[in-house]
C-alpha cells in the first residue's frame, strides 16, 4: 500500500506536514480515498463525522454541542493519531498552523481531545484546501 500510495500527490502533501510520516499518510490515503469527490471542505469534514449536527432548540446551546460521529470512524481515528503527532513533534514550519491552532484552543479551556477534534477540523480544510490548488 505504500508503494501505491507514494504515487498519488496526496501523499507528498501528507508528507510536507511535520509529523507524519510514510505510514500515518498511506493510512490516511487508504481511509479517506479520493479527497477530489468531495463538492467541498464541508462535506469532508462531514465524512470525517467532525462537524456538529444542526443547532436544535431546548437545551442545546453553541457550547454544548458535540461531534456527530456520523461518518467514518477510522478515518477519524487516524486523523487523532495525525494530530497527535503533529502535536507532539511541534512542529516550526509545515503544519506549524495546525499546532498554533492547538495550542490557541488550549489557552481557550478546551480539554485535550476537544483541542485536538477542532485542530483536525483545521488539519482536513487545509488538506482539501491544498488538494484542490494542486489539481487546478
Amino acid at each position: 500500500m505504500k508503494e501505491l500510495a507514494q504515487q498519488l500527490p496526496e501523499f507528498e502533501i501528507l508528507k510536507n506536514w511535520s509529523g507524519i510520516g510514510d505510514i500515518l499518510a498511506t493510512r490516511f490515503i487508504a481511509k479517506i480515498g479520493d479527497a477530489r469527490r468531495f463538492k467541498n471542505k464541508h462535506s469532508l469534514i462531514a465524512y470525517a463525522g467532525i462537524d456538529a449536527p444542526p443547532f436544535q432548540s431546548g437545551i442545546y446551546e453553541a457550547k454544548n454541542r458535540h461531534i456527530s460521529k456520523k461518518g467514518n470512524k477510522y478515518l477519524r481515528k487516524t486523523g487523532y493519531e495525525i494530530i497527535k503527532c503533529i502535536t507532539s513533534y511541534k512542529p516550526e514550519g509545515e503544519g506549524s498552523e495546525v499546532y498554533s491552532y492547538f495550542l490557541k484552543k488550549r489557552s481557550e479551556g478546551f480539554e485535550y481531545k476537544k483541542a485536538c477534534i477542532a485542530s483536525l477540523n483545521k488539519f482536513l480544510r487545509m488538506y482539501y484546501g491544498k488538494l484542490m490548488i494542486l489539481n487546478t
